[in-house]
């Protein structure tokens, strides 16, 4: 019979012992009896490293710990222990409306798999900060990762009844195994109980009947080892131990902790003392009768409500088991010493010596023999322990319960030796006792309520408030309707945040479509970013129930559109990729001796083209003239050329399809240049209805030539013009909604008013901290408690503290700033905190050669005859002057990768591009293009949001990745038109909000629109952090809708009267 104790921890987990090496856990394990461990942790890179130098194969799927790192101690034994790779994975994610928290304990059949799984969770999350790395990543698609990289790896949902942290927990788990793990259900052949349940329990759910039940000690120390155990009668080999684990044949039983010992076992009320039993809880209402906050529900609880079978039901077959408490703990308690003290260890050390392994004692040897070495007491303990003698108390919100082997009376009446009871583990003595949960009823069928509504668990949350989420409860609000309906040669839709812009504007083509009978092919929608137009087909196609009608649409970006027109009519060019444009922009500078940067010189080189100024500097414009004729002489065109040209075709009498502009509607009006206003112009010039719909007061884009006075200037061009107004928000609550009325009504055009249609009343926290790395600190912490938690330590404070209000998921919240430089030190601090994140926005990895190569060969892939794409793929890749293997390396990289591109995913042929292109010094942009590949289904979608997409089109992910659930980071520029249920604004400072240059103050009134744009993307929390001196547009948010606080304190300030909110930080 073998001992194993499978789910471990290194110290490269959080709130592990230093001591949690291969060395002291396997002296542990020879000292508790335990012939099999796992490693715990395999997924850290260090940790990962050390057990390749310190264990060797047995060439059977486990490993043994070389003998010269081995550990000499005499009560160490005779035995052997035996490794096996194993690691636990923390998804914190959403699903099916609720947020769900599930670890996953992983055994793997060798280091090399390991490597194997841990290089894929790389390009998913953080796996460098924990030696449990916490990922976004939904189980099911966990489980189908190992399963395509590790067929023999074995997936066990860990410690299943845990509250915060578990398949089945109370506050953040599922009901069944199969809502978890949908189609893939058939592949979890077992599941690990916890220390807060045993078998029973688990017997007591028929849904539970096909999977083994295995218990381990999931220890953060070596001294913890086997706490719970698993035995086996198998042959000591991985696949001895996969065969047990999946049919049950060799796992013959498990050792259990006491589950009343676990800290969440009954519900209770720790800072009234009081536990309870699920009907007790059922009888108060979820609410504590001493202070009448909401009752901590516990594992009992849980399980009961899941329950299809009677307490004390016996599951036919079932395996056998033990429940033991550690050797340490007996004699700790018996000598009335610290288990950690020098007495009780020299003691311990001295009863393994003579009697053998601490299993071996509390197990098998003769209690005469124990009594004779160690005293009557701990003798007569363990053999209480054996026959299951104990009085159990349990453990509630978080307090650990006790188990006692001796009454107070009794032990009084021995024969010299202390007591042995009290909390193992903890300390005995207690301000208070609890209110005993045996003298208040016995327990019944109880509805679990949920710790943060008081609703039944069972009930999905999000239809608790379906209503109040709908967009529009009635259909389209009467302003609404005008706009669709509307029939006038030109239409100008003024619609505020929130209130229903994009649904307006599909609504306006299906009617259209369907009403006025209009011509599929007749129709132009320009939208600003692929992402825009991409959920515009998504919506429309729902709506059409065919695409049919919607391929013969026109819908995308003023770019995508010019670039189709072009293709059309002009011979070969190539859009310039960002590398080649700042390498001729170089070029450019240097010759004419200008003080900016590449990417400074680009901008002033696109607002040139998009306004169409020419009062410029007379050096400058022959710079940008050089740079032109550099990209004329390549065949290249950049965005602004694509625009340009198109509208020099369209004035010079060109035959073109004016037909599919008849009804041209555009999105983000206020977002448009001056060249961009001309094509609209000329497109529309022989349409016959014109529809814009923006908001003046979300025109950010100044720098690129956008003017928010587009509206009046369409106004003067076309004085029939029918404006309407819609105001009616459906995003935000209210304190959002007014917040930033009376922010934007401080620019020119009177007082904005909004209707608010989202309940809620939580104000907007202005958080002080000391400097930007304590705003970045601060940010993490608070997502950490957004989510309840993203750790058990913390978990428990974390529910409570937002005890009301909605726990969020990862892609629930957004943290916004105003520059590249701030989402630098966020992403700093998150990755410390090992939370998920995707960066959205460009990126400097676009610049990198490599990457630049890799787009041209791929373009090339796609389209054979891009003699562009084919020469830059060549010069940036393969050096052809340098390397005369170069053409065969180049064909044979085409003959194999060609037929791929158009049918594997993105980041499947990114991979094996990586892989095969070798270029080590370029593996980091490399990566970070893959990552980004992950949100589109096809290279030439990919290549379309890279080529000609906007801020908001690329997206990556920290740590790159799958399509897990992630916090979002953005500039405030990239966020527009998104919304998110949290939204966080970093760095609300003067001179980074308005921003202040070496050149002064940016424009106010834009400034103030950014700001606007930032705090109307939240739905329902609305977070400021601030450090040094406060912007100005704080100042102007009314004072009632404020809560002031400074980063970790916890301390607010509500109030009345309406003041300057630099009186309320006098350190400035």
């Amino acid at each position: 019979m073998y001992i194993a104790d499978l789910h471990i921890h290194s110290r490269y987990s959080r709130a592990t012992s230093r001591d949690c090496t291969p060395e002291y856990l396997d002296l542990w394990a020879k000292k508790k009896g335990i012939d099999l461990v796992g490693t715990g942790d395999f997924t850290h890179p260090a940790w990962r490293e050390e057990l390749e130098e310190k264990l060797e194969p047995e060439g059977n799927g486990l490993y043994r710990l070389k003998k010269e790192y081995c550990l000499e101690n005499p009560a160490a034994g005779g035995g052997e222990a035996r490794f096996v790779i194993t690691g636990e994975i923390s998804s914190i994610y959403k699903k099916n409306g609720r947020v769900r928290k599930v670890h996953s304990l992983i055994l793997l059949p060798g280091l090399e798999d390991a490597f194997r799984v841990s290089k894929k969770l790389e390009s998913i999350g953080n796996i460098h900060s924990d030696g449990r790395p916490i990922l976004g990543l939904d189980c099911r698609d966990l489980l189908e990762i190992l399963l395509e990289l590790s067929p023999k790896s074995i997936y066990i949902p860990a410690h299943i009844w845990t509250p915060h942290f578990s398949l089945l927990g109370a506050f953040s788990g599922f009901d069944t195994v199969e809502e978890c793990f949908e189609d893939l259900t058939p592949y979890i052949h077992a599941v690990e109980t916890g220390l807060s349940s045993d078998p029973p329990m688990n017997w007591r759910l028929s849904m539970l009947d096909s999977y083994q039940l295995v218990s381990n000690s999931d220890a953060h120390s070596p001294g913890k080892l086997g706490r719970e155990a698993n035995l086996f009668q198998i042959p000591l080999s991985y696949e001895g131990l996969y065969q047990a684990i999946e049919t049950g044949e060799g796992l013959e039983g498990t050792i259990e902790f006491f589950p009343e010992e676990g800290k969440y076992h009954f519900d209770g009320h720790r800072k009234c003392h009081l536990c309870l039993t699920p009907d007790q809880t059922l009888q108060y209402g979820g609410k504590c009768p001493v202070c009448g906050k909401k009752i901590t529900i516990g594992v009992a609880n849980r399980a009961q409500q899941l329950a299809d079978r009677p307490e004390g039901f016996v599951r036919p077959g079932a395996k056998p088991f033990e429940s033991l408490v550690p050797l340490l703990e007996v004699i700790a308690a018996s000598t009335k010493c610290s288990a950690a003290s020098v007495k009780v260890l020299n003691q311990y050390e001295d009863m393994l010596k003579k009697l053998g392994p601490e299993f071996s004692i509390l197990r098998e040897v003769p209690i005469e023999e124990i009594k004779k070495t160690s005293g009557r007491l701990i003798a007569q303990g363990i053999s209480r322990l054996r026959e299951g003698k104990v009085e159990r108390i349990p453990g509630f919100d978080g307090e650990y319960g006790t188990i006692r082997l001796f009454a107070p009376g009794e032990i009084e009446k021995t024969d010299g030796q202390m007591d042995l009871f009290g909390s193992f583990g903890v300390e005995m003595a207690q301000a208070q006792p609890a209110l005993s949960a045996a003298s208040l009823g016995t327990e019944e069928e109880a509805l679990l309520k949920d710790p943060l509504s008081g609703d039944s668990l069972s009930k999905d949350p999000a239809t608790l408030t379906e209503e109040a989420r709908k967009p529009q409860p009635g259909g389209l609000n009467p302003a609404q309707q005008r706009a669709v309906e509307s029939v006038d040669r030109a239409v100008a839709v003024i619609a505020g945040p929130g209130t229903g812009k994009t649904k307006t504007l599909v609504e306006r083509i299906l009617w259209l479509l369907e009403n006025r009978k209009v011509g599929p092919s007749e129709i132009t929608a320009v939208t600003f970013t692929n992402k825009a137009a991409t959920e515009m087909k998504e919506r429309l196609k729902k709506e059409l129930g065919s695409v049919r009608s919607l391929n013969r649409m026109q819908i995308g970006t003023f770019h995508s559109i010019c670039f189709k027109l072009l293709k059309d009519k002009l011979p070969s060019f190539s859009v310039a990729d960002p590398w080649t444009k700042t390498r001729l922009a170089g070029e450019a500078i240097e010759q004419f001796s200008l003080s900016s940067r590449p990417d400074q010189f680009l901008r002033e080189v696109s607002l040139y083209k998009a306004s169409g100024e020419k009062d410029w500097e007379a050096e400058k414009i022959q710079a940008i003239e050089y740079y032109q004729d550099s990209l004329k002489k390549m065949d290249y065109l950049d965005y602004d050329d694509l625009l340009i040209e198109t509208l020099k075709l369209l004035k010079s009498g060109t035959d073109w399809n004016q037909k599919a502009f008849s009804y041209l509607l555009v999105d983000e009006f206020q977002d448009i240049s001056p060249l961009q206003f001309q094509l609209i112009l000329e497109w529309n010039k022989e349409g016959r209805e014109l529809f814009v719909i923006g908001d003046p007061d979300q025109s950010i884009y100044g720098f690129r030539g956008a003017d928010a006075g587009c509206f009046e200037t369409l106004k003067a061009i076309e004085p029939n013009l029918s404006t309407i107004f819609l105001t009616d928000n459906y995003r935000s609550t209210p304190p959002v909604v007014k917040a930033g009325a009376a922010v934007i009504s401080h620019n020119p055009g009177g007082i904005r008013e909004f209707t608010p249609h989202r309940p809620g009343d939580e104000k907007i926290r202005v958080v002080q901290a000391s400097g930007d790395l304590g705003e970045a600190i601060f940010v993490a912490k608070e997502i950490n408690r957004m989510t309840g938690g993203i750790d058990m330590l913390d978990a428990a404070d974390n529910v409570r503290s937002r005890e009301g209000m909605a726990v969020r998921s990862f892609s629930e919240i957004a943290v916004l700033y105003r520059t590249r430089r701030q989402g630098a030190i966020l992403e700093k601090c998150l990755k410390k905190e090992s939370i998920p994140y995707i960066v959205a926005g460009q990126d400097d990895f676009l610049t990198d050669p490599a990457v630049q190569g890799s787009l041209a060969f791929f373009r090339y892939l796609l389209q054979n005859d891009d003699k562009l794409a084919l020469e830059q793929c060549r010069r940036l890749l393969w050096e052809p002057e340098e390397n005369a293997l170069s053409p065969i390396i180049f064909q044979q990289a085409v003959e194999e990768l060609g037929p791929k591109i158009k049918k594997a995913a993105p980041a499947k042929f990114l991979d094996a591009w990586i892989e095969r292109l070798g270029k080590t010094d370029h593996r980091e942009a490399l990566e970070q293009l893959r990552s980004s590949s992950l949100f589109y289904k096809t290279m030439g979608e990919f290549l379309d949001a890279v080529t000609l997409g906007t801020e908001g089109d690329i997206r990556r992910c920290g740590g790159k990745s799958y399509t897990p659930d992630m916090v979002t980071l953005m500039t405030i520029h990239a966020s527009k038109g998104l919304e998110f249920p949290a939204v966080m604004i970093y760095g609300v400072n003067q001179k980074t909000l308005p921003l202040e240059t070496e050149k002064g103050e940016s424009d106010l009134e834009e400034e103030r629109r950014l700001f606007f744009v930032g705090m109307t993307r939240a739905k329902e929390e609305l977070i400021l952090t601030v450090s040094g001196e406060p912007s100005r547009f704080l100042d102007e948010i009314p004072r009632e809708l404020t809560e002031k606080e400074r980063a970790g304190k916890g301390t607010k300030e509500e109030g009345g009267k309406q003041i300057s909110l630099f009186e309320l930080f006098p350190a400035f």
